[in-house]
C-alpha cells in the first residue's frame, strides 16, 4: 500500500476558499519553514500529544529502512506546543508534497499566548496510515533514530533540531527530551567504546 497522501489532501479542500489561515507545526515545521508565511506565533493545541510514532520513508529514512518522526496522538488533558504560521492556500501544493508520507490535513483549534484562539490546519499521521510505526520504549526509539537516514539527512538531526526548537519556544516535551537523552547517551557510549 502506498504511503503517499498527496492526492487525498488535495481532494479535501480544507480552508482552500479562505484567503488566509493558520497552519500548526509541531515537528520539523517548527524549525524548517521552507514556505511563504505572513506571520509566525507560538501556539498550542489541547487534547493532542507529540509522539515519535510515525515512519519516515521519504525524508529521514527510506522505504526499506524508515526513520521515525513525530505525529500527534489524541490524549485527553494533553497540550502540545508548537508554531503557528499564517499562510495563504497557495502553499498547500508544497505542504501536501512535504507532508505526503501518511499525513492528512485536519482542522484544529489553536490557542495563542495572549489568550486568543483560532481555527487552523494541521497535518496528522493517524494510526491507520501505511507508514505508522506505533509506540515503542523511548530507548528503542532512540536506537532506531541513531541509525536511520534519508534524503533530508540523518534522523538524529531531526530529533536534535526539534528538541532545540522546543526549548527555544519554552515548550516542555518529556517524550522528545527523553529520546534526546537516550540518543546522547548512545553517542557518549560509542565515544567511550561502550556497547549500546
Amino acid at each position: 500500500m502506498s504511503t503517499d497522501t498527496t492526492a487525498i489532501n488535495r481532494e479535501m479542500r480544507l480552508f482552500e476558499r479562505e484567503s488566509q489561515l493558520w497552519l500548526f507545526g509541531y515537528g520539523s515545521l517548527i524549525y524548517k519553514a521552507d514556505f511563504a508565511y505572513l506571520e509566525r506565533r507560538r501556539a498550542q493545541v489541547e487534547g493532542w500529544t507529540r509522539r515519535f510514532w510515525q515512519g519516515s520513508h521519504d525524508h529521514r529514512g527510506t522505504p526499506e529502512a524508515p526513520g521515525r518522526v513525530v505525529t500527534l496522538i489524541e490524549m485527553p488533558g494533553a497540550v502540545c506546543v508548537g508554531a503557528a504560521y499564517r499562510i495563504t492556500p497557495e502553499v498547500f501544493a508544497h505542504l501536501d508534497h512535504r507532508e505526503k508520507n501518511g499525513y492528512l490535513r485536519r482542522r484544529v483549534t489553536l490557542g495563542f499566548a495572549d489568550g486568543t484562539g483560532a481555527e487552523g490546519l494541521v497535518y496528522i499521521a493517524d494510526p491507520a496510515n501505511a507508514a505508522y510505526l506505533g509506540p515503542a520504549p523511548e530507548a528503542a526509539i532512540a536506537r532506531h533514530i541513531a541509525t536511520a537516514a534519508g534524503p533530508s539527512g540523518p534522523n538524529r538531526d531531526y530529533l536534535l533540531r526539534l528538541a532545540e526548537a522546543l526549548r527555544t519556544l519554552g515548550a516542555d516535551d518529556p517524550h522528545v527530551f527523553a529520546i534526546e537523552r537516550e540518543l546522547l547517551a548512545l553517542d557518549a557510549g560509542a565515544a567511550h567504546g561502550t556497547p549500546a
